[in-house]
C-alpha cells in the first residue's frame, strides 16, 4: 500500500517539527497507507479531493477490513488511524495544499481506555530481585528494572538513555519523552546503587565504545524489542509473565505514588504527561483498589441491609415512653 499524496511531507513534519519517535512515525506511516489504499479503491486521486462523506466512508471501510492476522480492527486502532488522517488534512490546509479540512466533523468509534494494570508492591520487589547474579547481564538487567520502577520511564526512554543522562551524585535521571520533551526525575537509593553497579562492574565488559547506558552483548545500544525481552524473561522467571507488559512498572510507579498520597500534578510531571487528564486514569486505579480493599475488609461491605421492624416503637414493658418528646416520636 502506498502513502497518499503529500504523506511523506507530513511524516517529515512530524519527525522534524513535532519530534516524533521512529516507533510513532512507523505507526503513522501504517495508518496513512491504509488511507491511501482506501482513496485508491474509491477512485480519489489525492487527499485534497476528499470530502466529509469520503472520510466517513473511510471509517466504515476500515471497520469492515481485516488485519494481516485475519482479525477485525479494534475500535482503538480505527480511532488512532483517524487521528493520523485528520493530522494529514490539517497539515495540507496549513501548508496551502488544500482548500479545506474535510475531517473536522468526522467522528470515529470511541475507544474505551482500559485501566492500566499495576503490580502489588510485593510483586514489584520480586521482579526487581529476579536478576540476582553478578554477571554483566545480571547487573544490567537489575539496573534496567530498578530505573523503570524508580523513575516511571517508558521502555523507549530507558533504552535511549546515555551514561551522562544519569547523575548519581544528584540522584537524578534526564530523559527525553514524547515530542522530544525533556524531564528530570529523581531517583531512589536502590536505583542509584543498581546503576552504579552496572556502570562500574558490568558495562565496561560489554559496551566500552558506546555512549548508551544499556547495551547488548555485542556492545551496541539495546533495542526496544531487546529491552522488552529482558523484562519478559525475568517476569516469567518469577511467575509474573502474563501480568507484565513494557509499561507495567511505569503503571506501578504512578499507582503506588498516588496510593501513598502524591499529588496528581506531581505525578503528571514525573511521568512527562502533557495533560493531567492522561494522569487522571491512575486515580481511577487507586479508587478501584480502595473499593476492592473495602469490600474485602469491611464486615458489612456486602451484607444485606437489616430489615426495619414494623409497628410502633414501644418500651419493652408495653407502656408509653413518657420521657420522649413529641419531636422524638
Amino acid at each position: 500500500m502506498a502513502l497518499p499524496k503529500h504523506g511523506d511531507s507530513y511524516l517529515d513534519f512530524l519527525s522534524v517539527e513535532r519530534g516524533l519517535s521512529p516507533h510513532s512515525l512507523a505507526a503513522y506511516r501504517r495508518d496513512l497507507r491504509l488511507y491511501g489504499a482506501y482513496l485508491d479503491e474509491v477512485g480519489i486521486a489525492e487527499p485534497r479531493d476528499a470530502v466529509a462523506a469520503d472520510l466517513a466512508g473511510f471509517v466504515a471501510w476500515i471497520r469492515e477490513r481485516r488485519s494481516a492476522t485475519g482479525r477485525a480492527y479494534a475500535a482503538s486502532t480505527v480511532a488512532r488511524t483517524l487521528v493520523a488522517v485528520r493530522g494529514l488534512h490539517k497539515f495540507l490546509l496549513r501548508e496551502g495544499l488544500a482548500g479545506d479540512d474535510p475531517s473536522v466533523d468526522v467522528t470515529g468509534p470511541r475507544a474505551r481506555r482500559p485501566l492500566p494494570k499495576a503490580l502489588a508492591l510485593a510483586d514489584v520487589e520480586q521482579l526487581l530481585a529476579a536478576p540476582a547474579g553478578d554477571e554483566p547481564q545480571d547487573l544490567r538487567d537489575r539496573a534496567m528494572l530498578e530505573l523503570l520502577y524508580a523513575a516511571g520511564l517508558r521502555i523507549t526512554e530507558l533504552i535511549d538513555l546515555d551514561v551522562d543522562d544519569v547523575d548519581l551524585t544528584q540522584r537524578t535521571v534526564r530523559c527525553l519523552g514524547k515530542g522530544g520533551k525533556e524531564r528530570i526525575v529523581p531517583l531512589g537509593r536502590a536505583a542509584c546503587l543498581a546503576v552504579d553497579g552496572w556502570v562500574v562492574r558490568g558495562r565496561p565488559g560489554l559496551g566500552p565504545g558506546t555512549p548508551a547506558l544499556f547495551c547488548n552483548r555485542r556492545g551496541g545500544r539495546l533495542t526496544r524489542q531487546g529491552g522488552w525481552k529482558i523484562i519478559k524473561r525475568h517476569a516469567e522467571r518469577v511467575g509474573l509473565g502474563d501480568r507484565v507488559s513494557p509499561h507495567t512498572l511505569r503503571h506501578s510507579f504512578a499507582t503506588h505514588l498516588l496510593d501513598n498520597g502524591a499529588d496528581v500534578r506531581v505525578v503528571q510531571e514525573l511521568l512527562g504527561h502533557a495533560s493531567v487528564n492522561t494522569t487522571q486514569v491512575y486515580t481511577l486505579v487507586s479508587r478501584t483498589r480502595l473499593r476492592a480493599v473495602y469490600e474485602r475488609a469491611h464486615p458489612r461491605a456486602t451484607a444485606e441491609p437489616v430489615a426495619a421492624r414494623g409497628g410502633d416503637r414501644r418500651p419493652a414493658d408495653g407502656g408509653t415512653d413518657q420521657g420522649a418528646s413529641r419531636d422524638d416520636r
